[in-house]
């Protein structure tokens, strides 16, 4: 399946030119032009094609570009116009764990302004994995803010930092339901227009912690949806951002939560170390001050980054914790941010792990537990139903047939969310009954699968 366009910009002057159907024809102008240069360039219609998909060619070739259609259109075109630049401009934005406050609300209120005005080149800005490991060792280390208030525009009370938790829970109920690819940019510009004014309000040190303890979490919210579509840098600067708004917040357990975020993201980036090393983080900043729930969920986190270091006791050790911690959960008293974690995640979590470990048999005595879904979990169900039929995909004692049944109702769910994961699920599903076509059921399955499979598969 092709890559869907990320360079809108170049896409709209490419068009505007008569270049769209015509790539070849306009990499050879560029070949051309690059001569009056002095360059001997080599571009095709695939150079055109990566370009579209976020690619920078190296300079002097944006102006090369920028003269072509110059020519062509009868009208100035600037580099500008091309989207080359906009990348390279993100690169280091929101990677810093700020030690001003003030730093750290300018950050923030940039993330969601260009989360708004440039949208369409996020994919392409890069996860830089040094920046993690600080994160979480400021977060960790640095010393507490002594001060949170703040003198500037509207008054902020606690009843409008009452209002913005209620708005969290309608984003992560449609996130649920959705996946991250459909409300990630409305989330962004409401909390552009309607949040950003008061991060920059008076308001008292007492105010000001619940203040950054609810933006942390929307924050995150924003983080998990980009990590949920695969835009995986510009989830990492908001995890960043979110960590930091917790710190400040004196928000430990959430911040804890947001370190286990960021070791499933390592763990989705096949970095093994990285997830190791911020799931260890996230369970020692919880302990002692995390609800048992959002324990369960740390421990989670860490069997998963142990499975995928191969590490199967460790692994084994921090399910048999998450499942402690999730027997004793009440929901009484559960933060509101923590409710989406039940006993169906643990066991999604215990599915993959074992899977992994090449205990499929056991790892299927979970599965009933994995669908124990409410009506709102749709993209986990999606997920955890593509993760069942691996299981049932792999191994000596694999049931195709049952595969590709299971298979068949996760492309239904998978129809009603747009999530990255997803699509990733189905993909590694798809590689593993490749090896059962002749079977009518996995037939039927692989061409509907067609419009799913993605082009970099995880499981």
């Amino acid at each position: 399946m092709a890559k869907a366009v990320t360079n809108h910009h170049l896409q709209a002057v490419l068009t505007e030119a008569g270049y769209a159907q015509a790539r070849a024809a306009f990499a050879r102008q560029v070949n051309l032009r690059g001569q009056a240069h002095g360059l001997a360039l080599r571009y095709d219609a695939a150079s055109v094609y990566w370009w579209l998909r976020g690619r920078r060619p190296d300079d002097p070739v944006p102006q090369v570009i920028a003269e072509v259609l110059t020519r062509r259109l009868g009208r100035p075109v600037g580099v500008d116009e091309l989207g080359f630049t906009t990348g390279g401009q993100l690169a280091g934005l929101g990677l810093t764990f700020a030690t001003d406050l003030e730093d750290t609300r300018t950050t923030v209120a940039d993330l969601w302004r260009q989360e708004v005005a440039r949208h369409d080149v996020l994919s392409t800005v890069p996860f830089v994995a040094a920046a993690t490991a600080d994160a979480g060792w400021r977060w960790h280390f640095d010393p507490r803010d002594p001060d949170a208030s703040h003198r500037g525009g509207r008054r902020v009370t606690l009843s409008d930092v009452d209002a913005l938790r209620a708005c969290q829970q309608q984003f992560l109920d449609l996130d649920r339901r959705h996946g991250g690819g459909r409300f990630r940019a409305f989330l962004a510009e409401w909390l552009h227009r309607e949040v950003e004014p008061m991060l920059h309000g008076s308001y008292t040190d007492k105010v000001g912690r619940q203040l950054f303890a609810a933006v942390a979490e929307l924050t995150g919210q924003v983080a998990f949806m980009s990590y949920d579509i695969g835009d995986h840098g510009w989830a990492q600067r908001h995890f960043i951002q979110s960590l930091r708004l917790a710190k400040a917040a004196d928000h430990a357990g959430f911040g804890a939560h947001i370190l286990a975020n960021m070791s499933t993201q390592a763990v989705y980036l096949q970095q093994p170390g990285e997830a190791v090393r911020l799931a260890r983080a996230a369970v020692d900043g919880g302990r002692g001050r995390a609800h048992t729930s959002v324990m369960a969920r740390l421990h989670t986190a860490e069997a998963c980054a142990h499975a995928i270091a191969d590490d199967a006791r460790s692994c084994t050790a921090a399910l048999r914790l998450a499942e402690d911690a999730t027997g004793k959960t009440s929901g009484t008293d559960q933060p509101a941010w923590a409710g989406y974690f039940t006993p169906a995640h643990l066991a999604g979590t215990a599915i993959r792990c074992l899977r992994d470990l090449g205990r499929t048999a056991e790892a299927l005595r979970w599965a009933d537990q994995a669908l124990d879904l409410g009506e709102g979990s749709v993209r986990t169900r999606a997920l955890h139903t593509a993760l069942i039929a691996s299981v049932y995909a792999t191994g000596s004692a694999a049931e195709p047939e049952h595969a590709g049944q299971l298979g068949h109702d996760a492309l239904d769910l998978a129809g009603r969310v747009r999530s990255r994961r997803v699509t990733d699920r189905i993909t590694d599903l798809a590689q593993r009954l490749a090896a059962y076509r002749g079977n009518p059921v996995v037939d039927g399955f692989l061409r509907r699968a067609r419009d799913y499979v993605s082009p970099a598969p995880r499981g």
